[in-house]
C-alpha cells in the first residue's frame, strides 16, 4: 500500500537500534528521508549504511543526546523543515519510587517530557505552514498500567500524553496530527534489562523468565520492531490524517479494558 509519504523528510529520535530503528525502516520503507538519531556514533552508522542501502532514500545520522540543546540543534540545522517527527527517547532505569532523589525526577522529567515537547514547538509552526505534519510519540504501556520500578518513566510520559491532548486539537484544523505509540512488552534491550534483574532478584534461569511473561500476554509472545515501526508508518500516512490525540497500545492485548 502506498502510503502517500515518498520524498517526506522524517527524523526519528533515539532510532539507531531498537523500536526508533523500526520505526525509521518502516519510514524509509515508504519512501521517506531519514534523519537518525543515536548516542552511539558507529551503532547509528552502521543503522545509516542499512536503512539507506536497503531502501535507496537519502539517510542523514546525528549522533547527539537528543534530550540536550545541543543535539536539539544538531537535529534542527540537518532538517529544519521535517514533515514527520517521530519522539523516542531512553527512559530512566528502574528504580523503586524511594530511591529517586531531585536530580533523577528533574532528568527523567527532560528525558520523556521536556524534550519532545521542545522538539514539537520547534517543527510544528512549519508544519502548520505547509499544511501537513505527522507527530508521533513513543511512550509506553506504563502509561496506562503501572510496571513496577517504572513510576518516574511512567509519570512523565502521562504528563506528555495529558499536555499534548490539548496541543493536537489546536494543530488538527492544520493538517497536523500528534499520536502516541504505547509498547507493552516488546523484544528490545529494555525488555531483556528487565528480565536480567528478574533473574538475579529470583534465581531464576533467563529462559523460563522469558517465558512466564510471554505466558501473561494474549498472544503468548513479544511484539517486535518491525510491526511496531509499521504501525507508526500507518500513522504518519495519507491515511491517517483523520487521527489525531489517541494512544495506540501495541501489546498483545496484555492490558485487559474494553476502552
Amino acid at each position: 500500500m502506498d502510503l502517500g509519504l515518498r520524498g517526506k523528510k522524517a527524523i526519528v529520535c533515539a532510532s539507531s537500534r531498537g523500536l526508533g530503528k523500526g520505526c525509521a525502516e518502516a519510514l524509509a520503507e515508504a519512501g521517506c528521508d531519514i534523519i537518525l538519531n543515536g548516542r552511539t556514533e558507529a551503532v547509528l552508522e552502521e543503522t545509516r549504511k542499512e536503512i539507506q542501502t536497503s531502501y535507496n532514500v537519502s539517510v542523514l545520522s546525528i549522533a547527539a543526546d537528543v534530550s540536550s540543546h545541543e543535539g536539539q540543534r544538531a537535529l534542527l540545522s540537518a532538517c529544519p523543515d521535517p514533515d514527520i517527527l517521530v519522539n523516542n527517547n531512553g527512559g530512566p532505569p528502574r528504580k523503586d519510587y524511594t530511591e529517586l532523589d531531585r536530580d533523577a525526577l528533574i532528568d527523567g522529567a527532560i528525558q520523556n517530557f521536556i524534550t519532545p515537547v521542545e522538539l514539537i514547538q520547534a517543527v510544528s509552526p512549519g508544519m502548520k505552514e505547509r499544511g501537513f505534519g505527522r507527530i508521533v510519540n513513543i511512550t509506553s504501556l506504563s502509561v496506562k498500567m503501572p510496571i513496577e520500578g517504572l513510576d518516574l518513566s511512567s509519570g512523565a510520559r502521562a504528563g506528555l500524553t495529558a499536555f499534548l491532548a490539548g496541543v493536537c486539537r489546536q494543530l488538527a484544523p492544520h493538517g497536523v496530527t500528534i499520536n502516541n505509540l504505547l509498547p507493552g512488552k516488546m523484544d528490545t534491550d529494555r525488555l531483556k534489562g528487565g528480565f536480567e534483574r528478574a533473574a538475579q532478584q529470583t534465581g531464576t534461569s533467563l529462559n523460563d523468565i522469558r517465558a512466564q511473561q510471554a505466558a501473561e500476554i494474549p498472544t503468548g509472545r513479544f511484539g517486535n520492531a518491525e510491526e511496531f515501526g509499521q504501525a507508526c508508518a500507518f500513522l504518519c500516512s495519507q491515511y491517517a490524517g483523520y487521527i489525531t490525540g489517541q494512544n495506540l497500545l501495541m501489546d498483545g492485548g496484555l492490558y485487559p479494558a474494553a476502552f
